[in-house]
């Protein structure tokens, strides 16, 4: 098992409230400050939780408008309404962090600390694991590569996000094939580190859920398969998070990266936790103001002077410049509003969710859906399929344009995985996108990813598969032409 248990005991409690600042113990008071919501019964089926963006209506070029269903959920979440409640409460007191002494700077550190201390209990930290705000999974995996000690050596599966294959290049990498199935994954993972030097560092970087075809990977085999061999691991959490509770603890992993937009949090924040050993030793990803304990003119001969500076050792360290506390207790309030809501029931619904649209595209015959671990593989709400005699991005194109429904199309940065999975060649070009084959070329390599999570109403589900089964069976109402590199409505 990949993740911790979606069961009522292993979810964990909201933080305690600030103690500092009083005033804002009143009915507009964020609610971080205020005593928690009690927990939903995770035996009951909850319903979509409410995100912003629910009533929006939007244009369709038949005429008229419809609701707008977001299905893309795994490029961004829409934000829950009580992240952007709570951020609305805080947003007039904002003040600096860790630098004033005004009452505004008092309280906005402690809110800042505060959320650090709710996204640690909701990824179940350890007593001495770090946590540092980021800007995102990937700004969070190229600080882990910036502290990698010397001589470490990378293991990835071709099957990553870019995310966590690119931040590498200043280390030994070594990219592994596709696996076609979980132990398939551990017994590759095993092979290439008893071949490498066991006396040096490495690190393995892996998914939780892909990015691309939702599946669970087997991130505790794969974290104690690393550890028996002297390496370290890092888990890309960016589409797991939101849809599953996870565990630094149980899965033993390492590090844990995560984005606060696909999360249900707006506002440019992310998470890298874990392990402090590396973090402390590296020089800091960021030099600046917050990262510097002391700074002293170094008197040197000749009137030439440098600079002695003292670097923090906590996650101070790491995080210089004036923090984004309102990324950071963004994230805070859906990690609290997950839990609140009962996460084992949100999980449930979604997998319900999900079963309907794997049923309702395995019933429509052109409709091929990708998987590396097969048809019966655990996943999350995220799947990516192609159509026979249709590009992927014409698909797309019209789902939106003639029915309202936002989905997404192309490589979804993996390349390499997307290639793999449709039967192409390492090195065959696809661009994300591109809705045409240049004259003479081959159809682009694309495909069409839907996925969803715990703001998904059962009817734009509903509306999705029907909206697929008529383009199929009837064509799309409109030409389409290219257009920048997208596929759009021909209006001439």
């Amino acid at each position: 098992m990949s993740v911790r248990p979606a069961t009522a005991t292993a979810t964990p409690s909201a933080p305690s409230a600030p103690s500092a600042p009083s005033a804002l113990r009143t009915p507009s008071a964020p609610s971080a400050l205020r005593a928690p919501a009690p927990a939903a019964d995770g035996a009951c089926r909850p319903g979509p939780l409410a995100v912003l963006g629910r009533d929006v209506t939007v244009p369709l070029v038949t005429g008229g408008e419809i609701g707008y269903a977001a299905l893309d959920y795994a490029a961004s979440a829409p934000a829950l309404q009580r992240v952007w409640d709570d951020v609305a409460a805080y947003a007039p007191y904002y003040g600096s962090v860790h630098r004033g002494a005004g009452y505004l700077s008092q309280l906005s550190t402690d809110l800042f600390e505060s959320s650090r201390a709710a996204v640690r209990t909701f990824l179940d930290c350890r007593e001495d694991d770090q946590l540092l705000f980021t800007r995102s999974t990937t700004d969070s995996l190229n600080l882990l590569a910036s502290a990698l000690p010397a001589g470490c050596r990378v293991f990835v599966f071709e099957t990553e996000h870019h995310a966590s294959l690119l931040p590498w290049r200043g280390a030994e990498l070594t990219v592994l094939d596709a696996p076609r199935t979980p132990d398939g994954a551990v017994r590759a993972l095993e092979r290439a580190l008893a071949d490498r030097d066991p006396h040096g560092p490495a690190l393995v970087c892996v998914t939780g859920a892909s990015n691309v075809t939702g599946e669970l990977w087997p991130v505790r085999e794969l974290a104690a398969a690393a550890h028996a061999h002297g390496a370290r691991i890092v888990l890309d959490a960016a589409q797991l998070a939101p849809h599953h509770p996870v565990s630094l603890r149980e899965t033993g992993a390492d590090w844990v990266a995560l984005s606060g937009h696909k999360l249900y949090a707006p506002f440019g924040s992310g998470v890298l936790a874990g392990r402090a050993d590396w973090l402390r030793a590296a020089e800091p990803y960021l030099a600046g103001g917050g990262a510097s304990r002391t700074v002293a003119r170094r008197a040197e001969g000749g009137g030439a002077g440098g600079l002695d500076v003292e670097w923090h050792t906590t996650e101070a360290r790491h995080e210089a410049g004036s923090p984004n506390v309102i990324g950071a207790y963004a994230i805070a309030s859906a990690c609290r509003a997950l839990t609140e809501a009962g996460f084992p029931g949100l999980v449930a619904r979604e997998q319900r969710l999900l079963a309907e649209v794997r049923a309702g595209l395995a019933d429509i015959p052109q409709v091929r859906v990708l998987s590396l671990f097969g048809d019966d593989a655990p996943r999350v709400g995220v799947l990516s399929f192609t159509v026979d005699g249709w590009n992927s991005s014409h698909v797309a194109a019209a789902l939106s344009a003639e029915y309202g429904i936002g989905v997404r199309d192309g490589l979804f940065c993996a390349h390499p995985l997307v290639r793999t999975l449709l039967g192409a060649g390492r090195g065959e070009a696809g661009e994300c996108g591109a809705p045409e084959p240049a004259p003479g070329g081959s159809a682009p390599l694309n495909a069409v990813r839907v996925s969803f999570g715990a703001g998904t109403p059962d009817e734009h589900i509903g509306r999705f598969l029907a909206a697929v089964r008529e383009l199929i069976r009837d064509g799309a109402r409109l030409r389409y032409r290219t257009e920048g590199g997208r596929c759009v409505p021909d209006r001439g």
